[in-house]
């Protein structure tokens, strides 16, 4: 199969997991604007050349350092209850190998993505680069701690299982933004949560989907 097969078999395949799930997620479709980003974002660029072939399986794939990136459908239902909008600055938690941080950055005006790992970090920055895309900042260091030197933002991700939410997110969104996190204990069931900030500074936090990510890992 030709990459354009293979990307439009992962789409149908997203589009066949929003069936299965809608129960638990709400959703039949995603938007749109979503589904376009899945397509023009080339996974295989992402994933390490030894694996390539299973680059648009609906899989994760370890991408080095005990690290994953996740399987399509899962970046494309977190991006999507993102709700992203042009003009919106986000924050993601966990850059791995980039790919969440491509999708994101042709639906919204900036991205600012933290990696812990020194050497993913060093990858994803000289790939987004080479890559052509000119709106994502990558920076090592620790995510938990979220990037204040540029909040607040108009919605987060964290692309790994936290055990609580970071107190530091949730002080850096805006008012009317979203916080996407898995949360629960490292390699045990964990619950893709939604928090959204009303503009007195409440949460109201709702359960989306049993999922597995790898821990978020801490300094």
């Amino acid at each position: 199969m030709s990459n354009r097969q293979q990307i439009d078999a992962m789409l149908q395949t997203i589009d066949i997991e929003c069936s299965y799930t809608k129960g638990f997620t709400g959703r039949s479709s995603l938007l749109p604007e979503v589904m376009e980003a899945m397509r023009l974002v080339l996974r295989h660029d992402f994933v390490p050349p030894s694996l390539a072939a299973m680059a648009y399986e609906n899989t994760p794939l370890p991408i080095g350092k005990g690290q994953t990136i996740s399987q399509p459908f899962i970046v494309a239902l977190m991006t999507d209850l993102l709700c992203p909008e042009k003009g919106d600055v986000i924050l993601e938690v966990g850059a791995g190998s980039g790919y969440q941080a491509a999708i994101l950055s042709l639906l919204v005006r900036q991205v600012y993505t933290i990696e812990i790992i020194p050497d993913l970090a060093d990858r994803a920055k000289e790939l987004l680069q080479r890559l052509g895309y000119g709106n994502i900042e990558v920076r090592q260091g620790d995510g938990y701690n979220g990037w204040p030197k540029h909040a607040p933002f108009d919605g987060i991700i964290v692309t790994a299982a936290a055990t609580h939410v970071p107190p530091s997110l949730k002080e850096q969104l805006k008012p009317g933004g979203k916080l996407i996190v898995p949360i629960g204990q490292p390699y045990m069931p964990q619950e893709l949560l939604v928090l959204e900030k009303d503009q007195q500074g409440v949460f109201c936090t709702r359960n989306v989907l049993p999922v597995s990510f790898v821990p978020l890992t801490r300094a």
